[in-house]
């Protein structure tokens, strides 16, 4: 006899259930792990130039020729995001006026600090229009490949009283102290399984990049970003990935800078 679609669904149901109770009852016992981004003692900011913390995500204050300038965590991120969560923040400019917004969200022991990326964007009025995975070539401290999601999207801006059209393109991934990936579901499998074999709650970060630019002008934008990133990501996030060169080996490892 064959299921319905409505039993299966409850089915479904219940075990997410059982298995989140299981989790949230296992989390408390649970080791911490270290972050895979480099931690400084810095003042961040709401946008009401309130203190929202005194310990931040590190950015680097220079990435080749950008230049950097802090931005403000929202104050409707500090009272939705939990209280442990650490924050990055900075928007870098080029001298031809480019720009890249880097932002880092850090969980601490509540896993509920790490969300799935298009929630932020549509709430934010952005439509997304197409979704790739991609991989950037990372040199430093070996070359490996940086797994990323790169979404663009739309939305309609109002510029000097004038409804015209911005192109958003973002990308982001989720890094541990030794994992990563840009897949959200996969981030979740791996902290569950992590937390029931090793008791140990791996610390995930959410990392982005994001910049605007008119209609026509995306691929051009999304090559600007990639150079940024790869230029940028050696300076503040402490995994690496496996060595090109062992790409293909049962060596499955990724390593960890000092």
């Amino acid at each position: 006899m064959k299921s319905s679609p409505v039993t299966i669904l409850i089915a479904f149901a219940i075990m997410v259930g059982v298995t989140g109770f299981f989790l949230g009852g296992l989390q408390s016992s649970l080791k911490l792990g270290q972050p895979g981004l480099k931690l400084v003692a810095e003042e961040l900011f709401d946008e009401n130039k309130k203190l929202a913390a005194t310990n931040a995500v590190f950015l680097p204050p220079q990435v080749g020729q950008f230049n950097s300038t802090p931005l403000e965590v929202t104050r409707m991120e500090l009272d939705w995001l939990p209280a442990d969560t650490t924050y990055g923040r900075k928007r870098y400019t080029a001298p031809n006026q480019f720009v890249a917004d880097v932002s880092v969200v850090l969980m601490g022991r509540d896993r509920t600090s790490i969300h799935k990326p298009q929630y932020c964007l549509t709430g934010q009025g952005f439509k997304i229009e197409q979704t790739e995975r991609d991989r950037l070539v990372i040199s430093k401290p070996q070359p490996y490949e940086l797994p990323v999601m790169k979404l663009t999207t739309r939305k309609l801006l109002l510029h000097e009283g004038q409804r015209i059209e911005a192109v958003g393109i973002y990308v982001y991934w989720f890094v541990s102290e030794d994992q990563l990936t840009e897949d959200h579901l996969t981030r979740m499998w791996w902290m569950a399984r992590d937390m029931v074999q090793t008791g140990t709650l791996k610390r995930w970060a959410y990392v982005t990049v994001f910049s605007l630019c008119h209609p026509g002008q995306e691929r051009a934008t999304y090559d600007r970003m990639k150079a940024f990133i790869t230029e940028a990501v050696p300076a503040f996030q402490t995994t690496a990935g496996i060595n090109s060169a062992l790409q293909g080996t049962s060596n499955p490892a990724l390593a960890r800078l000092p």
